[in-house]
């Protein structure tokens, strides 16, 4: 018997240990950004984005054809040009790499997933990542920004498109980043 209530009371006490270490988040902790010397900076960028899809040279290749309407099922890879200025006189600044898929059978809209790389200037080897809806046949259409590297390391924040020609859009950036290199 006295065996038992041993055994019990180091399960109870275990038990205890373990439930209240849960309860602190031994395994998490917040930071404190002033601390590691972090501070955030809130950018605006306004880039185009260049959709070649036939021609010599395209800058989108279908993967996977759609096999129902509104483009369901398609799957396109791009490597599309970035410019600071409208097609007339482009200047490149990166590329926007990654893919769009038809996501929907009801209307013609896109799960987008890209990287933005820049090669230029004081963003040279930083990057955007973009992942969201993108509902063509709308005037305007957010989507998230999700994180970054280099200078845009732990981006947040929206980005906006807007159709300008047919194989280009403007992209408006508003977000949050951490301002700081290692």
């Amino acid at each position: 018997m006295s065996m038992l209530i041993l055994i019990l009371a180091v399960q109870i006490l275990l038990l205890t240990t373990f439930a209240s270490a849960g309860d602190r988040g031994d395994f998490a902790r917040t930071m404190n950004p002033k601390r590691l010397h972090m501070k955030e900076k809130l950018t605006h960028l306004r880039v185009y984005w260049h959709d070649v899809i036939s021609g010599p040279n395209p800058s989108a290749i279908v993967i996977k054809k759609h096999v129902a309407k509104h483009s369901f099922g398609s799957v396109t890879m791009i490597d599309n040009a970035l410019t600071s200025d409208v097609p007339i006189n482009p200047t490149l600044v990166g590329q926007a790499q990654g893919f769009y898929a038809g996501a929907s059978q009801h209307e013609t809209s896109f799960l987008m997933a890209m990287n933005f790389a820049f090669k230029t200037g004081k963003y040279n080897g930083s990057t955007i990542t973009i992942l969201g809806r993108n509902t063509i046949f709308s005037e305007v259409r957010k989507m998230s920004v999700v994180g970054g590297r280099g200078i845009f390391r732990l981006a947040r924040g929206y980005v906006e498109l807007s159709d300008i020609l047919h194989i280009c859009i403007v992209l408006s950036f508003h977000f949050v980043h951490n301002d700081h290199i290692e």
